[in-house]
């Protein structure tokens, strides 16, 4: 059975700044961030925000990024979601700048428990940089929420533009041979038990057939107290290696590494995950 954090990362985080959360038109080096992005249900509702991280307990991948965020000075998550990478960095001591963006304000309203990092509501078609940053990253599979050519472009220019000379963008996309939305079915259903001691149920069920690398699917949220489910849709792009090469190179990101699984081994036909680091040329 797949794990409540497979089940759940599906999107479904120098000197020291000034933390604020900006969330209005700014001008300056502040970005312009535009609100109108639409938010699975999953992120938006602030009940199911909250239960984010319960269901996300034992994350692997960050044992993988936060060794790179620890040793940059500036860093931007993007798709921070409740911003809990950024927030371990900070309590291990990271001194520097740190920065989440997120287009769900639910999502950011778990973050802002933190003061000690800068968070931003909005996303990367509306965010703007230059030359901030030596390291940005989406993790929980963030990257596969961008669904559209002219959506991934506009979003690696922002990338690129926010990075210093030599700076890395890393992410994680699944692995389109493995299939792992096959496992997405009712019956691999998992349960965690909310800070009020309620029983909560989330269960994926994929719509068929699966065509274009697109993978639609639907979340429903149960509990014994609760007057009816709570259901989210998503879509998410599941890209192969050689469309994500093509893609990074429009962007003028040159792929410095890649991996097949959270212990860097190598990417495979058969690895579950192709874990991307790419370096501004």
């Amino acid at each position: 059975m797949p794990s409540a954090t497979t089940l759940m990362t599906v999107a479904g985080p120098h000197r020291a700044p000034a933390h604020n959360d900006t969330t209005a038109m700014a001008v300056g080096k502040a970005p312009v961030v535009d609100m109108r992005a639409v938010v699975d249900r999953s992120f938006s509702e602030p009940g199911l925000a909250e239960l984010y991280d319960a269901f996300c307990q034992g994350r692997p991948d960050f044992d993988f990024y936060l060794p790179l965020v620890m040793s940059a000075e500036a860093v931007l998550d993007v798709g921070c979601g409740t911003g809990e990478l950024l927030r371990l960095a900070r309590e291990s001591h990271h001194v520097g700048r740190l920065c989440g963006l997120d287009p769900a304000a639910a999502m950011l309203d778990q973050a802002r428990l933190c003061s000690e990092v800068e968070w931003i509501l909005g996303d990367l078609t509306s965010a703007r940089w230059d030359r901030e940053f030596d390291l940005v990253v989406m993790t929980g599979h963030a990257f596969q929420v961008l669904v559209q050519d002219d959506e991934i472009r506009a979003s690696l220019a922002t990338i690129g533009s926010a990075l210093v000379d030599d700076g890395c963008f890393v992410f994680e996309t699944r692995n389109p041979l493995v299939r792992e939305w096959e496992k997405w079915i009712p019956d691999n259903a998992v349960e965690i038990v909310s800070t009020d001691g309620a029983v909560v149920r989330m269960a994926h069920e994929v719509e068929t057939p699966v065509e274009n690398e697109l993978v639609r699917f639907r979340t429903t949220y149960t509990s014994p107290g609760w007057d009816r489910p709570q259901v989210s849709r998503s879509t998410l792009r599941f890209l192969d290696a050689d469309s994500l090469l093509v893609l990074l190179s429009g962007a003028d990101l040159v792929i410095e590494e890649q991996f097949g699984d959270w212990d860097r081994g190598p990417l495979t036909d058969a690895s579950p995950e192709i874990i991307t680091i790419a370096r501004r040329a």
